[in-house]
């Protein structure tokens, strides 16, 4: 059985993969970090409000990456006796965190400071500091945000899969997070950008207080996406079905499996699976040679890189093989 079938997110090795994905939540953290404070300085000298809404997305970002690098540290922690399968599921539960924290923080006090704005409006003022700060923030993020694409981009051409369909459907949410905030951000600079232009030109602060909301509304939107993605994940989700086919064959390439007519791949954390099925085993197998067997099958199975457990038992006589 190869790995190239059995990996939820293709053919590289985890450790692969997790080392790859670390980089592309060191390279956001970094670039949100000095990005958060060069805005909170701009904020503070500008007074706009599309500007403290952009620098409150980057500190939520920021915290964010954080709450990433905890989850797969945790993550990445070796099985033992109470958690046979590893602790894969907690980089769901950290990156849930980091969403919640996204929508709390970032589009909270966007949209709360929007609508102070509209009530009551303040002038602005340094606005060439505003727009350097944008300029250096745009260039940042665009540089966070090309990791994170070309990550998802060479795992999607690995999975035959479109770009965004990939990024929502991988089992790794920490791409999916870093992707979606950094896509996030340069929208959000132009849209900040746009309102501080307009609240320079027309000398009204409304289009600015606009701005800060729908920089609200966007990181909402965003964190809600993010949000019910780890929800499913963390409640138990199967993989794909072309990765299902794919196992189904692989296990019928095995010189000891006659038919296969029971799988599925439960996704149990990033680039993880475990693997339940039932097996028609080749020739007329005594019960306790049949039992060594599906051991063996078993251990071959778990040998491929990103299966972390498998449970195959005998196939009753009636029931339908399964088709690749």
């Amino acid at each position: 059985m190869s790995s190239p079938v059995t990996t939820p997110d293709g053919p590289p090795a985890a450790a692969d993969g997790h080392a790859e994905s670390t980089l592309t939540v060191v390279v956001a953290f970094a670039a949100n970090a000095l990005i958060a404070v060069a805005k909170t300085v701009a904020a503070v000298l500008t007074g706009a409000a599309s500007m403290l809404a952009e620098a409150a997305h980057s500190w939520a970002d920021t915290g964010n990456e954080v709450f990433l690098l905890v989850a797969q540290r945790r993550a990445a922690r070796a099985p033992d006796r109470a958690h046979p399968l590893g602790y894969g599921r907690e980089v769901y539960v950290w990156s849930l965190f980091a969403a919640i924290g996204l929508f709390a923080v970032g589009a909270g006090v966007s949209i709360t400071h929007g609508i102070q704005e509209l009530v009551h409006p303040e002038p602005a003022s340094s606005y060439v500091v505003a727009y350097v700060v944008l300029g250096v923030a745009l260039l940042l993020e665009g540089t966070s945000f090309l990791q994170a694409w070309r990550q998802a981009r060479r795992a999607a051409r690995r999975r035959e899969m479109d770009l965004w369909e990939h990024v929502l459907a991988t089992s790794d949410p920490t791409v999916r997070a870093v992707f979606f905030e950094d896509a996030a951000a340069l929208v959000g600079i132009v849209i900040a950008g746009t309102g501080i232009a307009l609240h320079q030109v027309t000398g009204s602060p409304v289009p600015d207080a606009v701005g800060s909301i729908l920089v609200g509304v966007l990181l909402g939107v965003v964190a809600v996406l993010l949000i019910d993605r780890n929800r499913r994940f963390l409640v138990g989700e199967t993989a794909d079905p072309a990765l299902q086919g794919a196992a189904v064959r692989a296990l019928l390439a095995m010189p000891e499996v006659a038919r296969v007519t029971q799988l599925r791949l439960e996704v149990v954390g990033a680039r993880q699976l475990f693997l339940v099925g039932a097996v028609d085993l080749a020739g007329n197998l005594a019960e306790d040679e049949a039992s060594h067997v599906l051991a063996s099958v078993e251990r071959q199975v778990t040998a491929v890189p990103g299966v972390v457990g498998a449970v195959l038992s005998l196939s009753e006589p009636q029931e339908a093989a399964l088709t690749p």
